[in-house]
């Protein structure tokens, strides 16, 4: 089975000197298509390195990055810009959506940046707004949006067209429990898909939707295991009797 993500011996170091921080140190972790794996720790540890690291968005110090068994190390910057607007979705914490243009412009930009036509770019969109329950807000601007709505409009950003690798870093940070909900479950429907799914949360409720929980401390990786059955699980096990 190839693995939508691998991490091998990651080491990631900031400064030098006295200054030396060991963002991560060895860490190892596979992610298979139709999973999703939750990563905890304590704020330091290492989780949105490993995300930005899993990503392409900053190069390890040492170690291996693979995507789809494509080593990022071999890749030009070009060809791992490339990869990041058609496989990788990426859910930052603080939204990033682009304020001067509306909804539905951040949700395509991804496609038109990598040269697919407006319309069929549209259509794309509007799909994945419309199974976010935002196509309705489609011609809003950013600030013209609730929280919960600002995020699923990036969400939507993130998995719009045959992505096959999806990271969040603490997506529902900015969200009541009842909007923070309906982010993971959307997350866990995306894996449905067959989507790899890695979501940096520090809230064990949320975690439980994930497959996996991974847990990072001082840059390694201390332990990793099945999450308890979450709200899913249960809803399946209800639906079974």
């Amino acid at each position: 089975m190839t693995h939508a993500l691998e991490l091998r011996q990651v080491s990631k170091i900031y400064g030098r000197g006295p200054n030396e921080v060991h963002a991560l140190l060895d860490v190892d972790l596979t992610v298979e298509r139709g999973e999703l794996v939750a990563i905890m720790g304590p704020s330091g540890s290492g989780k949105s390195t490993l995300l930005t690291i899993a990503g392409s968005l900053e190069n390890p110090t040492s170690g291996q990055v693979l995507v789809d068994e494509v080593d990022l190390s071999t890749v030009s910057r070009s060809d791992q810009a490339r990869m990041r607007r058609r496989s990788i979705g990426y859910v930052f914490q603080d939204f990033n959506l682009l304020p001067g243009l509306k909804a539905i412009e951040n949700v395509t930009l991804p496609l038109e940046l990598d040269g697919v036509g407006s319309r069929a770019a549209r259509t794309a969109a509007i799909e994945a707004m419309e199974e976010l329950d935002v196509a309705d807000r489609a011609d809003r601007f950013p600030d013209e949006l609730s929280g919960g709505q600002r995020q699923r409009v990036a969400i939507a950003r993130a998995i719009v067209g045959k992505r096959e690798l999806l990271l969040a870093d603490e997506p529902t940070g900015a969200l009541d429990s009842v909007n923070g909900e309906a982010v993971m479950r959307l997350l866990r429907a995306a894996t449905h898909r067959g989507v790899a799914g890695v979501v940096v949360t520090h809230e064990a409720q949320l975690a439980s939707w994930a497959d996996r929980v991974v847990f990072l401390r001082d840059g390694r990786v201390v332990d990793q295991t099945a999450a308890p059955p979450g709200p899913e699980s249960l809803l399946a096990a209800g639906e079974r009797q």
